[in-house]
């Protein structure tokens, strides 16, 4: 008697980027709802790297893993709607710092709450218990992997 096999299902690859699709659509759909109708799924590409305390252009350039002219697009961008700000960085004069300006913190406040919700209503369509195992799984799978190739951090 052989055992079943399980059903098929996408790739994780396929998976991961249809739900990051769907869940960019949902988030700007929320954000917008919510006053930032200038949000760009694109504005993820600083907003996801950007440190408290401010980070490089190239840093953020690096992590986002984009060339510098398309970051400094992005950057002058948001700096234009208010949401980030230039400011000399205080360990190096020549260089600059790109922080979230009082609206920049205020937007990231109204994204946290959006994607608490999106969460919750996954949680919903699968289970709370599913939905948190599978997160736990992808953050564990994700560290792991950041730790094995120092350059995906």
């Amino acid at each position: 008697m052989s055992t079943p096999s399980p059903p098929p299902r996408q790739h994780i690859g396929q998976l991961l980027v249809q739900l990051t699709r769907l869940f960019q659509e949902e988030l700007f759909t929320r954000l917008v709802e919510a006053g930032l109708t200038d949000a760009r799924v694109a504005h993820t590409h600083v907003t996801a790297y950007i440190k408290a305390e401010g980070s490089r252009l190239t840093e953020l350039a690096a992590q986002a893993r984009m060339t510098l002219p398309a970051m400094s697009e992005l950057v002058d961008d948001l700096q234009r709607l208010g949401i980030v700000e230039r400011r000399r960085d205080p360990t190096d004069g020549r260089a600059k710092l790109i922080c979230l300006t009082d609206a920049g913190w205020e937007a990231m406040g109204t994204a946290r709450r959006a994607i608490l919700e999106i969460e919750a209503k996954y949680a919903d369509e699968v289970g709370a218990d599913r939905f948190e195992s599978a997160a736990q799984t992808l953050d564990a799978l994700l560290l792991a992997l950041s730790a094995e190739l120092p350059e995906r951090r």
